[in-house]
């Protein structure tokens, strides 16, 4: 099953607490392997298995930052980490996996706030913004 937020419309799904498995660029397309993906529906949660599309992705305008303490260093307010593109943070981070915590849609920008899981290690605090002036395509995987 197939269904678009295409900034008109509002779809019933959600990604928190979702994992993103694996990330693939082809031209100007963005695919997301997700391990769920929870949809409201006849008052009852249920969650799939599925593969979010942005299509029209600014692939310059991706990011990913990496905050290795996201709330500062003995109670001063300041941080350390790294902005990586999409590109860099699949070569260096293959097995990671980004648990979404919250998601928000503005305009033609996706952000994505959440943990950075890679084998055993600490998670780190992560930030992903997405710039796509297509569609967000929810692939069901039944």
């Amino acid at each position: 099953m197939e269904y678009v937020r295409d900034r008109k419309s509002n779809v019933s799904f959600s990604l928190h607490d979702s994992r993103i498995l694996n990330m693939e660029i082809i031209r100007d397309t963005l695919s997301l392997k997700l391990d769920r993906i929870y949809q409201i529906a006849d008052d009852e949660e249920k969650w799939h298995q599925g593969i979010i599309e942005f299509t029209r992705v600014d692939i310059d305008e991706c990011d990913i930052m990496m905050f290795n303490t996201p709330y500062g260093y003995n109670g001063e307010k300041s941080f350390s980490g790294k902005s990586l593109s999409v590109e860099e943070f699949n070569a260096k981070f293959p097995n990671a996996e980004f648990e979404i915590v919250t998601e928000g849609y503005n305009g033609y920008d996706t952000v994505f706030q959440g943990w950075i899981w890679q084998n055993d290690d600490d998670p780190l605090f992560g930030i992903m913004r997405i710039w796509n002036m297509g569609d967000m395509i929810y692939r069901i995987i039944e």
